[in-house]
C-alpha cells in the first residue's frame, strides 16, 4: 500500500500544480485592467469550451471519488479496513485532489458556466466549502473532520444533481428500471 502513495504522491505534487495554475489564472483574470462602459459586451477571457458533461467526469467526480475513496471504512471477510491515508505523501495527494474540487466550484460559478444565479451559485459556492474543509482535514490528517468533508461533498452534488439532473441521481437508485 506505501507504494501506491508513493506513486499517488506523485501525482499529488502534479495537481498540485494545476490547482496552482489555475487558482493563478483566476486571480490574474479577475484583476484585469479592461473596463467596460454600461451596457458594453465583453468576451469572456476564460475559455469554457469544456462541455459541462465534460468538466463534471474529467475534472470534478475524478477528484470527488479520491476523496471518498479516501476516508471512512469498508468491512470485508478480515474486519474493518481504514480507507484513510497512512502516509504524508497520501494525506498530500487527496488535499491536491480537494483543491481540485475548490476550483472546480469557481469554474462552475462562472458566467458563462451557469444555469441560473440562484440555486446553481449556491451549489458552486458549498462545491468550494467542501473541498476547502476537505483541505484542511488532510492538511491535519484529522480523519474525522475529513469523513464529514466528504459527506458535505456528497450532500451538495447529490443537491446539485436533484435539482438540474435528476436522471443522473435516478441511475443509480436500485429500484430504477
Amino acid at each position: 500500500m506505501n507504494n501506491n502513495y508513493t506513486f499517488l504522491g506523485s501525482i499529488a505534487k502534479r495537481n498540485k500544480h494545476l490547482a496552482l495554475s489555475l487558482t493563478l489564472a483566476a486571480a490574474l483574470a479577475s484583476c484585469s485592467g479592461d473596463q467596460q462602459d454600461e451596457g458594453e459586451e465583453v468576451e469572456s477571457a476564460f475559455n469554457t469550451s469544456l462541455s459541462m458533461a465534460d468538466v463534471m467526469a474529467l475534472v470534478l467526480e475524478p477528484a470527488s471519488d479520491v476523496l471518498w475513496d479516501s476516508g471512512g471504512w469498508v468491512l470485508d471477510s478480515a474486519g474493518y479496513e481504514e480507507l484513510y491515508p497512512t502516509t504524508d505523501d497520501g494525506w498530500a495527494y487527496v488535499r491536491a485532489q480537494a483543491a481540485i474540487i475548490v476550483e472546480t466550484g469557481n469554474i462552475l460559478a462562472l458566467p458563462e458556466r451557469r444555469e441560473d444565479n440562484d440555486a446553481w451559485v449556491i451549489y458552486s459556492q458549498g462545491l468550494s466549502e467542501a473541498g476547502l474543509r476537505a483541505m484542511n482535514a488532510a492538511a491535519t490528517q484529522d480523519k474525522d473532520e475529513f469523513f464529514q468533508a466528504g459527506a458535505q461533498l456528497y450532500s451538495v452534488c447529490t443537491a446539485c444533481h436533484q435539482a438540474y439532473n435528476p436522471d443522473i441521481v435516478n441511475r443509480f437508485d436500485d429500484n430504477a428500471d
